[in-house]
């Protein structure tokens, strides 16, 4: 368990390594603000001690008169504020320089991973790393770090003054803060381990509400919410169990170590002992009132562990995400790569697994695409033709074989040129929380207004823009969500159009369209793939009938291959995939009312395969909805 400790410190203080200056100077001023805070009660309680004596004091062989002690007051104070002020300028300056550094380091990295790994692990685990982890960084590096100078630096010097004071009284309170220690100690017994399994229940309640949320319309829809309340509750209760050992396990020794850290305790320690050495006649009232200053100064200094721990424990759980992501293997790309003269795409004996996944998705796939062809992936759900389609700009790297364009390996191509060669349309569409126009100039940041506007035209989305109240200058709201979908695939189309890439992938970018948009965005498709090589994921086969050729996918490799006809004609797996698609548009839904039948009755719902659509109108049936 130690070894793992020490080895999450250390990746804390390697990520935190680049700012190191600002934290050992927040450290160092802080501590110097804390032993003049401690000064300055010395010099209070000589205030105290010379008002009551009258005149001036001797104490450790000076003369203090109340004007010199009450200067000195002042300016000690004054200047433990000033170094406490200025070590959390330091700190914080600090803090922000890691938070750039980090993040800038985060994005080159993400920039180079593998576009497949982002994809895979989604957006919301690395928002968590950027966004969250650098924060948590961030906020340890500002508030925390001056504390950890200050719990260090105060304790050891109030413990040096209250001994030179008087050494019976400093061993009365060094040993109610060993008491407090103790318990303290007992309290974070096995911390590591219930925290773990506090962090786990905690994050299952905020998964239920999540989901619980997200998920309202399907709760109101198939759910009274008995289900997903249920799922909820259950978390609840983990959470719960989880709480009420850890308040057994640490409550009580935890609550005494509060209340022992607290100044009261020691107060009332060196008061019982001062009293009886004054008693005695060994003791004088200004050292006790020096004593009691000093003393519960030393104590209070240990309460910032407390929630420093906390702190650390976060802020290493934080570094150590950050770390992972830094240290994954980066793809490969040439400096001064190769750029093909032509267009001819080659796949030849490509194998390719996914990380973690023993069985291969591509398994010996080989196939030729020449300029300006069309070829179409198709196959059941899983076969591998997603794979194919976005192994081709590189996603990921294969692990056997070669991908080429024009003879160049994708491998020996810079990523500029590789992206300059190739373009995605996706199915699932994203606006910049920016102007239309500058989520066009995506693709090309120095087109000009009138490049813009005839990438629009071409993607059929100009008309709509021009009624728009700031036409281009119209922003898309967050991931565009102040345009319909068919919109957005649009916009990203003309994004594509103005790119004017020579080989396009397109993964069937009318599916999520409704019918008035499809049209458009098939006009908008057939200029972006004009003179192109496109290579299309087909889930709509009468989409593809007119393709220079169709590759059938299943289990990861190619099992036919040819033109829409010769594969009809071969009765083979794309003849089976056909004639299920022609059947499922045959199907229709028909709403029942029999004559005389009750309420409940009313409305069912029957769904016949039928080669001839009949209209609501000759339909015995009224009201039947054709599909």
């Amino acid at each position: 368990m130690s070894n793992k400790k020490s080895e999450a410190d250390g990746v804390l203080w390697r990520i935190i390594k680049p700012v190191k200056t600002h934290i050992y100077g927040g450290m160092l001023l802080h501590a110097s603000g804390s032993i003049a805070t401690i000064a300055t009660l010395l010099l209070l309680s000589l205030v105290i001690a010379v008002l009551l004596n009258g005149g001036s004091l001797l104490l450790m062989g000076i003369h203090w008169s109340l004007t010199g002690t009450l200067i000195g007051v002042g300016a000690l104070g004054l200047s433990a504020f000033i170094l406490s002020s200025i070590a959390f300028a330091v700190s914080h300056l600090g803090a922000f320089e890691l938070e750039v550094d980090l993040r800038t380091k985060l994005a080159e990295q993400m920039a180079r991973l593998p576009l497949g790994y982002i994809i895979t692990n989604g957006t919301g685990a690395l928002k968590k790393v950027v966004l969250d982890d650098v924060k948590n960084l961030h906020a340890f590096v500002a508030d925390s770090t001056p504390m950890i100078g200050r719990s260090f630096a105060a304790p050891v010097v109030s413990l040096v003054l209250i001994f030179v004071l008087d050494w019976r009284l400093a061993l009365i309170a060094l040993s109610v803060l060993i008491a407090g220690m103790i318990l303290m100690s007992i309290a974070m017994k096995d911390y590591g381990e219930i925290r773990q399994e506090y962090d786990t229940s905690l994050g299952k309640i905020n998964a239920a509400v999540i989901e619980f949320i997200q998920a309202m319309v399907v709760v109101r829809t198939f759910d009274d919410g008995t289900s997903s309340f249920k799922r909820y509750h259950k978390a609840l209760e983990s959470f719960e169990a989880v709480f009420i050992k850890w308040m057994d396990t640490c409550g009580t020794p935890s609550r005494l170590s509060m209340i022992i850290f607290g100044p009261l305790p020691t107060m009332a320690a060196v008061i019982a002992g001062g009293i009886f050495f004054i008693s005695q006649g060994t003791l004088s009232v200004p050292t006790l009132v020096a004593m009691l200053f000093i003393s519960t100064a030393m104590v209070d200094a240990f309460m910032p562990l407390m929630w420093l721990n906390n702190f650390l424990r976060k802020s290493n759980t934080a570094a150590n995400r950050i770390e992972e992501i830094l240290s994954l293997p980066t793809m490969p790309y040439a400096e001064r790569g190769k750029v093909p003269g032509e267009m001819t795409i080659r796949f030849d004996d490509v194998d390719f697994s996914y990380e973690n996944r023993e069985e291969k998705a591509l398994s010996s796939v080989s196939f030729t695409a020449l300029p300006g062809t069309s070829t179409a992936l198709v196959g059941p759900s899983g076969a591998g033709k997603s794979t194919v389609a976005r192994l081709l700009p590189r996603f990921w790297d294969i692990d056997k074989g070669s991908i080429t364009i024009g003879g160049v390996d994708i491998r020996e191509m810079t990523s500029e040129d590789l992206m300059n060669t190739v373009t995605f349309v996706f199915q699932d569409t994203y606006l910049f929380h920016d102007t239309l126009a500058n989520n066009i100039k995506m693709a090309k940041p120095d087109a000009t207004d009138e490049e813009v506007v005839e990438a629009a035209k071409a993607a059929q989305i100009h008309d709509f823009i021009m009624e728009l109240p700031e036409g281009y200058d119209t922003h898309a709201g967050d991931r565009g969500d102040r345009l319909s979908g068919g919109q957005r695939q649009r916009i990203t189309i003309a994004r594509a159009i103005l790119r004017n890439a020579p080989i396009v992938v397109l993964d069937e970018a009318t599916a999520f369209a409704d019918p008035e948009s499809e049209e458009e965005i098939i006009r908008a498709i057939s200029f972006l793939t004009r003179d192109k090589t496109v290579i299309t994921i087909a889930h709509r086969l009468s989409s593809i009938t007119h393709v220079d050729q169709i590759l059938v996918f299943d289990k990861g490799e190619i099992v036919e291959r040819g033109r829409h006809e010769e594969l009809v004609a071969n009765s083979g797996v794309y003849a089976g995939l056909w004639s299920n698609y022609e059947a499922a548009q045959g199907w229709d839904l028909h709403a029942k009312h029999s004559a005389g039948a009750d309420d409940s009755a009313t409305g069912s719902i029957d769904a016949r395969s039928s080669g001839n659509n009949v209209s609501p109108a000759e339909h015995p049936n009224k009201g039947a909805l054709h599909v």
